[in-house]
């Protein structure tokens, strides 16, 4: 089984929280894996040309090119992106945008398989997990898991965390904050959400290994995006 982990992050591994998280995930599903970083790459949104209409491959040339015979291949995903104004980063919606070349004339390639989605924001990460599941239900593809932590919000190293009135330092800890390095968030310094990470890999490695029906899961989501569907009508 082999799982791919997609970090939407910016930053480098090194300071990114999204990286982390995702990294922690895939290490403990014992799964072969590959984690890949879209911080640098160009890729656009989808352009509704329809030019995938026919073979379900995208036509948009660009740093997606390549990554789809990954996403083809994959058994799973573990997909992370930081929270951007209560919403995944434009980077990752244009990822999963493009994902729309899968699903034309009943496409079934990703049917049926499963994901774990991770979000860390400067105050919180949770709605990134949830606005990822609907890229993943229209996939018919289970959202396993979400994992979600706090990470430092650029306000911590602007230059003007302390004075500004309206950033995360002054939300979080009041008027007039004295930035230190104990005080900014960082995802490995949260122990409920590492072992957050770590049970949602096991539990993910352990679906794969242990019978995975991806039509059964496929019939499940299908249902899912109806019963979703009904609601907003």
């Amino acid at each position: 089984m082999k799982i791919l982990g997609i970090s939407g992050s910016p930053r480098d591994e090194k300071r990114s929280g999204v990286y982390r998280l995702v990294e922690t995930v895939l290490e403990n599903t014992g799964c072969d894996y590959e984690l890949i970083s879209l911080r640098g790459k160009q890729i656009s949104g989808c352009t509704a040309c329809l030019g995938c209409a026919n073979d379900n491959i995208c036509r948009v040339n660009d740093d997606l090119t390549p990554l789809r015979p990954k996403i083809v291949e994959a058994d799973a995903y573990v997909i992370g992106a930081p929270n951007y104004y209560s919403s995944m980063n434009a980077a990752t919606h244009a990822f999963l945008e493009r994902w729309f070349q899968f699903r034309h004339q009943e496409g079934n390639t990703l049917w049926g398989k499963l994901a774990v989605t991770v979000g860390v924001g400067g105050a919180d990460g949770r709605p990134v997990p949830w606005e990822m599941e609907k890229f993943l239900l229209y996939n018919f593809i289970e959202p396993l898991a979400k994992v979600s932590g706090q990470g430092a919000a650029s306000c911590f190293s602007c230059g003007y965390g302390e004075t500004c009135k309206v950033g995360i330092p002054t939300m979080l800890f009041g008027p007039d904050p004295k930035i230190t390095d104990d005080m900014i968030p960082d995802v490995a310094k949260q122990p409920e959400v590492m072992k957050a990470a770590a049970a949602a890999g096991k539990a993910l490695g352990e679906r794969l290994r242990n019978g995975h029906d991806r039509m059964a899961v496929t019939q499940a989501m299908q249902a899912r995006l109806m019963a979703m569907f009904r609601e907003t009508v």
